[in-house]
């Protein structure tokens, strides 16, 4: 049966949102599994073929790593982080109580947020980030700052997690390490040429190319941060496409960069509070839609991205969506946009 969404709804759905306050421009690309659906559309000062920053998505291109190099045996999930790290980057960057758990860290921990490592980004970072003040946070500036932070729980702690980017950045590190390459390398040889995304890429300020990302916006303010996005390749560090992160999105789910069965792996679920009330797993969170789904842990599966990005897949209807607002206080419309495409999808079936 034909989807009830057709190019001219999309196109009014998109046009709308990008009328809401403080949203300069929309992207959106819709697919259905099946393939018989392939739609895109922007609005605003957006085109269906401009670069975006994609944020905190970029996580789900480190999961896709990691179980690659699991595959070809350069590391496991189990293992501590201090067999790849220097002990002068992870000396104590985890006491809690006055214990020091830092050796019991495992990159499963880092990777669904249940290490207990302190958040560096939300704090005094994103506060002066907003207001404008560019500079680079690499991994050791970011160890520094957490080291004086409290934990808030033991590694993993049955039923504890905390969204934590200091989490990735050591994940970028130790990808670093065990490969003797750069993260933009890596992304590249395992996931870019892989899936020929051709404008794909990590941003890099002391590379520019013909092509610029579209500015992010913060409320009405426009935020220019190339210091910042460039040293941070592993928490969210890529931009892309709508179009080039629908094909990274189909490929995540339907095996080819992964077996299909380390899916379930993915899914060991717990409860986050922020940065929005959601459920992760491994590098992958579930975003509820409504009250059914929270009780059942189910909904729009995949990521987000502090910039407005989105990329999701909503298995009950086999849609997948991705794109951005590209407004970091933008969430709650994204999410609008794609429950107003669920509910036409589901009316479709129950015809």
């Amino acid at each position: 049966m034909k989807s009830r969404l057709n190019q001219e709804m999309l196109d009014e759905l998109v046009a709308h949102t990008a009328k809401k306050p403080n949203i300069f421009g929309v992207v959106m690309c819709v697919e259905k599994g099946d393939d018989s659906m392939e739609l895109v559309s922007a609005a605003g000062n957006m085109h269906t073929d401009d670069l975006y920053f994609i944020a905190s998505v970029t996580k789900m291109y480190v999961t896709t790593v990691l179980f690659k190099l699991r595959a070809q045996r350069y590391l496991q999930l189990e293992d501590p982080i201090s067999k790849y790290l220097p002990k002068d980057m992870t000396e104590r960057i985890h006491v809690l109580n006055g214990i020091d758990y830092t050796h019991q860290i495992t990159i499963k921990h880092l990777v669904s947020n249940t290490s207990g490592i302190p958040d560096y980004f939300s704090s005094d970072v994103f506060k002066n980030l907003v207001n404008g003040e560019d500079q680079s946070w690499n991994v050791e500036k970011t160890l520094q700052v957490i080291k004086n932070k409290k934990p808030r729980f033991s590694p993993g702690q049955k039923r504890k997690a905390q969204y934590s980017d200091t989490n990735f950045q050591l994940l970028g590190k130790i990808i670093e390490v065990v490969t003797g390459e750069s993260l933009s390398s890596v992304y590249q040889r395992l996931i870019f040429d892989e899936l020929c995304l051709e404008k794909t890429h990590v941003f890099d300020h002391k590379e520019p190319r013909n092509e610029q990302p579209i500015s992010m916006y913060y409320k009405s303010k426009r935020l220019d941060l190339p210091l910042y996005i460039s040293s941070i390749p592993a928490e969210g560090g890529v931009v892309s496409t709508a179009k080039e992160t629908m094909r990274f999105l189909r490929a995540y789910f339907d095996g080819h960069l992964f077996p299909r069965e380390e899916l379930q792996e993915l899914q060991q679920w717990n409860l986050l509070f922020a940065p929005s009330l959601s459920f992760y797993g491994l590098g992958l969170a579930i975003q509820p839609l409504f009250l059914p789904d929270f009780i059942r842990k189910s909904g729009l599966m995949g990521h987000w991205g502090q910039t407005g990005a989105f990329a999701f897949y909503h298995p009950p209807t086999d849609l997948y969506f991705t794109g951005t607002v590209n407004q970091l206080t933008g969430h709650f419309h994204a999410i609008r946009l794609m429950s107003k495409i669920i509910r036409k999808e589901r009316v479709r079936e129950n015809e």
